[in-house]
């Protein structure tokens, strides 16, 4: 029974006709973007007439369009169980599985509608669509074991135009956050939680975005609260372990370095370097710390490939530019040295930073204007061959060694003890292949 506008009259409908009414008020909504409101009138179409395909696969689409694929496959699946020759039916089956992310139960979709579309022509680029968010799928998770994130960012927003979806949604964000666009990834995942906002993925993710910005605090929430929605999330619960492991080992690789056992603080750097290679954030400190290590150590070299390694992942952090300009230094390679210090200086202008790169200015000026001092020092020739070196400065170190002028007025002492720190430090430089080349490339 409806009620007309006008009170004094009763129009009566039997079941079929007033679904008919709920059903074209619904495509009204439907057309109109109102769909929360037409899946009610579907229902009540349906509740009226549980019979009709059609009832079934409109409510279908709705549910398509809010996102709840489940629903939506469950009312396909009925409306083609009801009419195995309703296509649309089909195509929304195979929409809902992709969304859902089962690839074999499109297939299997793809090729029943196939046998229907032989003279169906209408139908053929909507499954030429989905077999190409399949091709799109493929590749994105190819791109993604490749480590090549911008074509497998590609690939998923490819497919978020076609299908919406929140599997998706995540896959992207994760993408973002490998590329350094953590912000990005983090609006991605809250516009997932804006619609569910318990959803564990999404939780997850917004985590990794925190954790590979070296937000260990938040993150570690984050991924407690997806662990504590999904208990047995494998990916929430490994990078979770993984990030108390790298924190774990950083601070033990602190503590050994600030009580002065470098090799030991040097094997931790190195231990949590290895748990997170695509973390950029965390691994810049750690590369920093264990070039201070090195240069301790007196292995100048390494210190310096690991400041680089730190400045390929932020290439504009201060840190890692005056450790490595530091090094250089070390090394006598002032060039290089001069270089760094003058990033840091454009960075940060402080007095200290310009002290630094005035010092490596003025040892550059006097390596330019002593050329060749370091081979003076022995009398020897620039192209002189190790073996020449060593017998020189054995030489030259005897000739002015401390103790051979014990009874030598102050100022001779002092001249011998210069001459001897002056025949010491060249021979550190020329005897050593590495300091050597920078040393003469800086002549």
């Amino acid at each position: 029974m409806e009620f007309s506008k006008n009170p004094g009259k009763i129009i009566m409908h039997d079941g079929k006709e007033l679904a008919e009414l709920k059903k074209e008020r619904g495509n009204q909504l439907y057309k109109t973007g109102r769909y929360q409101q037409a899946v009610h009138l579907y229902t009540e179409a349906i509740k009226l007439c549980p019979d009709s395909s059609t009832y079934y696969g409109n409510r279908s689409a709705c549910y398509i369009n809010l996102y709840q694929y489940k629903a939506a496959l469950e009312d396909a699946r009925k409306a083609v169980a009801l009419d195995p020759s309703f296509l649309k039916g089909y195509m929304r089956i195979a929409k809902c599985n992709f969304a859902l992310g089962d690839l074999t139960a499109v297939n299997s979709v793809l090729s029943t509608v196939r046998e229907f579309s032989l003279d169906n022509s209408a139908i053929l680029p909507e499954v030429q669509r989905l077999e190409d968010l399949i091709r799109f799928d493929k590749e994105g998770t190819a791109a993604c074991k490749e480590q090549d994130y911008i074509k497998a960012l590609f690939c998923t927003d490819q497919i978020l135009e076609q299908i919406p979806c929140t599997r998706y949604k995540v896959q992207k964000a994760g993408c973002l956050i490998l590329l350094g666009r953590c912000q990005e990834a983090r609006d991605v995942a809250n516009d997932i939680l804006r619609l569910e906002e318990k959803n564990a993925d999404a939780i997850y993710v917004r985590g990794m975005s925190f954790y590979y910005q070296d937000n260990i605090e938040q993150a570690f929430c984050h991924f407690e609260y997806a662990l504590r929605l999904a208990p047995n999330h494998q990916r929430a619960m490994n990078i979770y372990n993984q990030a108390k492991a790298l924190v774990q080992r950083k601070e033990e690789g602190d503590k050994a370095c600030s009580q002065g056992r470098y090799k030991e603080a040097y094997d931790l750097y190195t231990k949590a370097l290895q748990i997170q290679p695509n973390n950029n954030s965390a691994n810049t400190k750690i590369f920093v710390s264990r070039a201070i290590v090195c240069s301790k150590l007196g292995r100048f070299n390494e210190a310096v490939d690991d400041c680089s390694s730190a400045l390929k992942c932020d290439e504009n952090n201060r840190k890692a530019l005056l450790q490595r300009a530091k090094c250089y230094m070390e090394l006598k390679d002032f060039n290089k040295a001069v270089s760094d210090y003058e990033k840091a200086f454009k960075i940060d202008k402080s007095r200290e930073s310009l002290r630094l790169l005035e010092n490596a200015k003025l040892a550059l000026e006097k390596s330019k204007c002593n050329n060749y001092s370091y081979y003076l020092v022995f009398d020897v020739d620039k192209n002189a061959s190790l073996k020449e070196i060593k017998k020189a400065y054995k030489r030259k170190a005897l000739e002015h060694h401390p103790d051979r002028h014990a009874n030598a007025t102050d100022d001779e002492r002092r001249e011998h003890e210069k001459k001897f720190k002056e025949i010491a430090e060249a021979y550190a430089v020329l005897s050593d292949t590495r300091k050597r080349a920078c040393y003469d490339m800086s002549l």
